[in-house]
């Protein structure tokens, strides 16, 4: 039997375990609110890991340990900004986006939320919307689709084309199947598998090293400025890496686990799991990339593959410290990382094309059953172009990440927040807020730069553009304004 056997199996048991949740959530689907919501009965435990495990994608143990491995803890920032981010979009957004959507003609996706909530009988925000959605969806699953082939590259010695399918097969197996439940059920599978990776796997690489005092003396021996959380830094780069927490409000993959919460007095409960469990595992991806300096260091004829890509640190690692049946179960955390984010990227961009343009503009009769099977077809082409995109083997997870993340956060996040918060925005505002973060996000990226990340410039212009707008022209109507107050008045009232 060789090394990798054990971990073929792994992965296969685990797969297995996966889809076989799909085809349990298969039975409990009924209707397109069951496939895309889950019918909003997700309590605190599953609502905080699913948020949870369907944020931290493959770039969790491969990007950002890859990153301090390169450079230090002045890549920490990045971890400092996403718990900020995360705390604040639990406290400020969580509650009321669960309320307002269900007054706002009880709906399921984003762009449906806008719509009604702006009563936009133009439907421009249903379709701008939903194209955001579509655009940089299809280049954050892009990504996911690149870890995994990373991962099954590293592991099984495949070619990474072969990879690319290998990786992606069972994500689009379980999410075509099972739909919303399937993957909230197995994101929180996922994510108790991915704490565990992340909290063992530091632990080995420090008892491998000698210890802790050993391992912070080799990392310093290596270089001493890896200590340094400034170093290279300058203002405009440390906040560009602190800027990631502002992505949180945007993300329609996390803020549909707030809608599909069974009660807003489950988010409280459920935000206190999903930070603990982030802290923890964000600390333990840092701790990956650092101690694993000290590591290579100390055995650099073991550091190949991690020269070659310091995506791999995490990998390399656990083939190298753990029996290779733990070591199964370790790199099935990077699997359980790419599957529960790729999944429900999946299931958004397919809720988009059924919900927002199918439904709205197609087949405005289409029965319940019809529905979930234009989902599910909408599930493998997505998959596909994804997969067609992350074809290119120099991509790197983080990069593609980074694009999406700020696309998303400067085209909904001041939307969201200020929809949630100020009774007098309206449709126009809404409509500039997006298409102006949108573009800045795209034109910042491609031809301004400036070492500041776009999503600083998207959102700070979004929110403006959001100002201005919604006091030009005719102001809110009264039955939005009555909408609002009732469903802040719920929110409120189950706080007290």
């Amino acid at each position: 039997m060789t090394a990798s056997t054990p971990m073929l199996i792994t992965f296969v048991v685990y797969i297995a375990a996966m889809v076989f949740i799909g085809l349990f959530a298969y039975l409990r689907t009924k209707n397109l609110s069951d496939y895309i919501l889950g019918g909003r009965s997700l309590g605190s435990f599953v609502t905080a890991l699913s948020a949870g495990a369907s944020d931290m994608s493959g770039w969790l143990l491969m990007g950002l340990p890859g990153a301090v491995y390169l450079s230090g803890l002045s890549e920490g920032w990045i971890a400092i900004g996403l718990i900020a981010g995360a705390w604040l979009n639990w406290l400020f957004v969580a509650g009321r986006l669960r309320v307002q959507t269900e007054h706002n003609g009880n709906a399921l996706t984003l762009p449906d939320y806008f719509t009604n909530r702006f009563e936009d009988n133009s439907k421009l925000l249903r379709i701008f919307s939903a194209v955001v959605i579509l655009v940089f969806f299809t280049i954050y699953c892009a990504s996911g689709v690149v870890a995994g082939a990373r991962l099954f590259e590293s592991t099984f010695g495949m070619s990474y084309e072969t990879a690319l399918w290998a990786g992606a097969a069972a994500t689009i197996a379980y999410t075509f199947i099972g739909g919303f439940l399937a993957v909230s059920w197995t994101d929180t599978v996922q994510a108790s598998l991915m704490i565990f990776a992340l909290i063992l796997a530091p632990v080995m690489v420090m008892v491998a090293t000698g210890g802790m005092d050993s391992t912070f003396a080799a990392i310093q021996l290596e270089d001493a400025t890896n200590f340094d959380m400034l170093k290279g830094a300058t203002f405009v780069g440390v906040i560009s890496l602190l800027a990631w927490g502002l992505g949180y409000f945007g993300q329609p993959h996390i803020l549909a686990r707030f809608m599909a919460a069974d009660s807003v007095k489950s988010i409280p409960a459920a935000r206190r799991i999903s930070m603990t469990w982030m802290i923890l595992c964000l600390g333990g991806a840092v701790a990956v990339g650092f101690f694993g300096i000290a590591y290579f260091a100390a055995n650099p004829q073991l550091a190949g593959p991690v020269t070659e890509n310091p995506e791999r640190v995490f990998i390399e690692l656990s083939k190298i410290l753990f029996n290779p049946w733990i070591a199964g179960v370790l790199l099935s955390a990077i699997l359980a990382a790419v599957m529960s984010t790729l999944s429900c990227q999946l299931l958004v961009c397919s809720s988009a094309l059924t919900e927002d343009f199918y439904k709205a503009f197609l087949r405005k009769g289409a029965s319940q059953v019809e529905l979930v099977w234009v989902g599910r077809a909408m599930v493998l082409l997505i998959a596909l172009i994804s997969i067609w995109l992350a074809s290119n083997p120099e991509n790197r997870v983080l990069g593609l990440v980074a694009y999406a993340w700020a696309g998303f956060g400067a085209a909904f996040g001041p939307v969201v927040i200020l929809s949630l918060v100020w009774k007098g925005m309206t449709r126009n505002g809404a409509l500039a807020g997006m298409i102006v973060g949108a573009v800045t996000v795209v034109v910042w990226k491609n031809w301004v730069g400036m070492g500041l990340y776009e999503i600083v410039p998207g959102f700070i212009l979004g929110t403006i553009a959001i100002l201005v707008f919604s006091r030009i022209g005719s102001g809110p109507s009264a039955s939005m304004l009555k909408r609002f107050d009732e469903a802040e008045q719920e929110y409120q009232d189950a706080h007290l």
